[in-house]
């Protein structure tokens, strides 16, 4: 494993990484011009150009309640940003030689299906199983309880869940489909060949070895979140908390929590290969190629994708992204591997789409005279 001084640069910077004199600097201070309240939920910002931070805002407050200001050690639910991570541990049991792409879910789980005979480790990742949505299967709520009174579904229920089924979509690997389950039955994967909690393998072989000190999959009753940011939704004309849902307990589709200071350690750690070396970590850049329907993005976008990324370019320049939506939280990652440069926004208010921020805010470093 290795740590640069690049990265103690970066931390380093942090405080003043952002001049505000800097024409760049100015223009993207106007993407985010309507964002300045400082009793209304927010947003946390960073670009990071050959490891540096060369703009990083933060508006808004974590809570109503407390009306703390935003900052770069504060702590956002990443949603399916999350599946970054989790490629990542599967990945390093691959590296470790305790699983193989090509596994099945019938090798992990004996007691799973037959179909599950036809579905590797592979297709997990890249999104083609086939698996039925696990939100389609929870037993549906009474009509007029509120989301906050219904129970939430875990991991190992989503597990339980997909036993139950006789079938799948569609023939595994025939075509693309995002597909949630797939992410929460690679975190239990994780924790039955790992021996250990998901969450647990999590910190041990990623966040405590990259310093994320504060990142982590979160476990009510289990651990704590530090300098939580609570996710709020627009109600009429006012902001209401919208933290929690019955799908929010789930920990390898979406359930780990970071910050602009962690995720900068991460981002610094694919740069650098620190956790697998090039050559291993290149299967999750390499775009899956199905004969049926192909990858797309949120909007129906023809798109392309690797393990816990999307692939596809943007206006010519390799990129590898993600986006992640869940109730009162937004976010998005956008590395750009060619320029060295990354944008990382994350939101506590679902009225943004942070995707087209980030782009908007990449363009300024990546075309200067547009």
């Amino acid at each position: 494993m290795r740590f640069t001084a690049a990265f103690i640069v970066c931390c380093l910077l942090f405080p003043g990484a952002t001049n505000a004199g800097d024409a760049y600097t100015k223009r993207a201070q106007g993407i985010f011009s309507s964002f300045t309240s400082h009793n209304a939920p927010g947003l946390a910002v960073l670009v990071l150009k050959d490891g540096r931070p060369v703009f990083q805002q933060c508006y808004g407050v974590t809570d109503l309640r407390s009306l703390r200001k935003i900052d770069a050690q504060s702590n956002f639910r990443l949603a399916s940003d999350t599946k970054q991570f989790t490629a990542m541990a599967i990945m390093l049991l691959v590296h470790d030689r305790k699983l193989h792409y090509e596994d099945h879910l019938t090798d992990i789980f004996s007691d799973f299906p037959e179909y599950g005979r036809a579905i590797t480790i592979r297709q997990l990742l890249n999104h083609t199983s086939g698996l039925l949505d696990y939100e389609d299967l929870m037993p549906k709520p009474d009509p007029g309880v509120s989301p906050d009174h219904i129970p939430q579904i875990q991991d190992k229920e989503v597990l339980d869940l997909l036993k139950q089924q006789k079938t799948t979509k569609f023939p595994p690997g025939s075509k693309w489909d995002y597909s949630n389950s797939g992410y929460v039955i690679l975190g239990t994967v994780v924790g039955k060949v790992a021996g250990t909690s998901f969450g647990d393998f999590l910190h041990d072989r990623i966040f405590a070895p990259l310093k994320m000190s504060h990142t982590l999959a979160f476990e009510k009753g289990k651990n704590e979140i530090s300098n939580r940011a609570y996710g709020h939704s627009e109600e009429g004309r006012r902001w209401v908390e919208t933290d929690q849902s019955p799908t929010s307990a789930t920990l390898g589709d979406g359930g780990v929590y970071s910050s602009l200071e962690d995720l900068a350690k991460w981002d610094m750690a694919l740069r650098e290969h620190t956790l697998l070396s090039e050559a291993e970590y290149n299967a999750a850049i390499t775009p899956v190629n199905v004969r049926g329907a192909g990858p797309v993005e949120p909007d129906g976008k023809p798109a392309e994708y690797g393990f816990g990324w999307f692939l596809n370019p943007y206006e010519g320049h390799k990129r590898m992204w993600h986006y992640g939506e869940t109730v009162g939280f937004r976010g998005t990652i956008q590395r750009f591997p060619d320029e060295n440069l990354s944008v990382i926004i994350l939101a506590n208010r679902s009225d943004v789409t942070p995707a087209e921020l980030a782009l908007r805010l990449a363009d300024i470093y990546l075309n200067p005279t547009k």
